[in-house]
């Protein structure tokens, strides 16, 4: 999700290390704290693979800055990546949200709709996160009131957000 994140925001516009790492730990941060050990050798990466390049330019002090620009191949990348989201992808809540901020950047709506289509199955599944034996446990199922509190802040939730992505998809599919 770094990799995406690094992407998403250049994808926007060309920005050094240090704005870049802002914004992602805005987005992340809470959950995933960017650490410059973390960053810089995605960076290098992304740089490697022909993604991305970088360029000394005029600091507004007296150093100079190494920006970073993603090229017509790193545009590609996320919006292939964004197209192609499966699995934990969209099943884990904190990568969903980091996928969602850049998912406006994969412009066909055909495309973006298939993407929530994948989130909306995911989230209409039985699921809990207490099980008696393999059945699913409901919050009127416990007489923990922490775990029925899990379960109900859970499923509201769920609910809202089964909410937005059907009037999403409408709105996607009537475009």
């Amino acid at each position: 999700m770094l990799e995406l994140s690094i992407l998403g925001f250049l994808y926007e516009t060309p920005l050094h290390g240090y704005e870049l790492r802002k914004r992602i730990t805005a987005l992340t941060g809470h959950v995933r704290p960017v650490g410059e050990s973390t960053l810089y050798p995605a960076i290098k990466r992304l740089e490697k693979a022909g993604l991305l390049v970088r360029e000394t330019r005029p600091g507004p002090a007296a150093a100079p800055r190494q920006v970073l620009t993603l090229t017509d191949a790193g545009r590609d990348e996320l919006r292939h990546r964004l197209a192609d989201a499966a699995g934990a992808e969209v099943t884990d809540e904190n990568r969903w949200f980091t996928l969602l901020a850049f998912l406006r950047h994969l412009e066909d709506p055909a495309s973006q709709a298939a993407v929530l289509r994948r989130r909306l199955a995911f989230l209409e599944e039985p699921a809990s996160f207490f099980y008696d034996g393999g059945r699913p446990l409901r919050a009127e199922d416990l007489d923990d009131p922490f775990r029925r509190g899990i379960l109900t802040v859970a499923r509201a939730t769920s609910r809202a957000e089964v909410t937005w992505l059907q009037s999403t998809l409408t709105d996607l599919e009537t475009t």
